[in-house]
């Protein structure tokens, strides 16, 4: 049976109000607001942007979909977890003024936010999962112990994992930096040494001291990388670049740890695809992350492997090309879906509800 995505087309993601009226007929229509129930806790998980950066869901956006869920009389709350590498989403004080600092107050985003902290036992769950990679899944309780859950996703490209959509905001962006580390490990950069310029701010980031300069030259310590390749998004002249072979099995741990959040959520999580303003890299990336697609529009589901099937589809279709397949050409996009499919997140087949 094919899951139902929602999608309405926005040509202009700067009309604010343009965007925000499809937002609510979007959700109007296809009903992913249900999930929560009267008197439900409701996680909103989103990315609050990297400090410097424009590349978020905007708080306008969120005060819609709050709205929304408050109209249900349940209690969402926004939140995001902190990351791995180093920067100002390092720790949940710094990680919650950088989301103030870019418009996520709840005056105008329409709820408070948390950021859970990792180095707190009781802000830690260990979810027995037992699949191929991950056997323990390190995540965020908040998003466990909320009775219904709400992905908002800035769809996108991504350097590991082809495109960024719902599978890797939930996956990778519920871990706590332990389980990150367990999904990245593998991503140990290469070095290239006549790119280098000495500018030394891959070692200002390296959390682990893997990086030092000598002679006026980057040099890494291997054995000592942990693969959250902060050094790659900060070096102007990417003189340091992930090895992608590594790039399958990242993509698999992080539906795995995908399906240890979602796998007791049964018809309390919904999914929602923002593709606007679609850069090549993550929102994590500081340092050039080009435009790369025109705005095609809003994804609405309660499935998040055909959402990301159809965003990647409708995507492709706009640029008349394989467009995250251009610029990552060593991943393969549909791995993460196909692999999500696999152990049971979701339907490759969809049915595409226009409106």
């Amino acid at each position: 049976m094919k899951s139902q995505v929602f999608f309405t087309p926005v040509k202009d993601a700067d009309d604010i109000e343009a965007v925000n009226a499809s937002l609510d007929g979007l959700l109007e229509k296809s009903r992913v607001a249900q999930v929560a129930a009267a008197g439900n806790k409701v996680a909103v998980k989103l990315h609050f942007g990297e400090e410097g950066t424009d590349s978020f869901v905007r708080p306008d956006h969120l005060r819609v979909i709050c709205e929304k869920i408050a109209q249900r009389e349940a209690k969402p709350f926004l939140s995001d977890a902190n990351t791995l590498y180093r920067g100002k989403r390092l720790n949940s004080q710094d990680h919650l003024q950088v989301a103030i600092e870019h418009g996520f107050t709840r005056e105008a985003a329409g709820a408070d936010i948390f950021i859970p902290d990792d180095t707190r036992d009781e802000d830690v769950a260990e979810v027995s999962i037992d699949q191929k990679f991950i056997k323990t899944a390190s995540i965020c309780r908040c998003y466990l112990d909320a009775d219904a859950f709400i992905a908002v996703t800035h769809f996108k490209g991504h350097a590991l994992t082809s495109f960024g959509g719902s599978l890797k905001n939930v996956g990778m962006g519920c871990a706590t930096r332990r389980g990150k580390l367990a999904q990245h490990c593998d991503a140990t950069p290469t070095f290239y040494e006549d790119k280098c310029i000495g500018c030394g701010e891959c070692e200002k980031v390296c959390p682990v001291g893997a990086i030092q300069m000598e002679n006026d030259k980057s040099v890494l310590t291997r054995d000592k990388c942990i693969g959250c390749a902060s050094c790659v998004a900060a070096c102007p002249n990417t003189a340091l670049f992930i090895d992608f072979k590594a790039g399958d099995d990242v993509q698999k741990k992080m539906v795995e740890y995908a399906y240890a959040i979602l796998k007791e959520k049964e018809g309390k999580a919904a999914f929602l695809n923002f593709a606007l303003r679609i850069n090549k890299e993550c929102d994590c990336w500081r340092y050039g992350n080009q435009r790369i697609a025109p705005d095609v529009g809003i994804f609405a589901s309660t499935d998040p492997v055909a959402i990301d099937k159809a965003s990647l589809d409708l995507v492709n279709k706009a640029c008349g090309k394989e467009i995250f397949k251009e610029f990552h050409p060593d991943q393969n996009p549909l791995l993460q879906i196909e692999y999500a499919n696999r152990i049971g997140l979701g339907n490759l087949d969809y049915e595409l509800v226009r409106l």
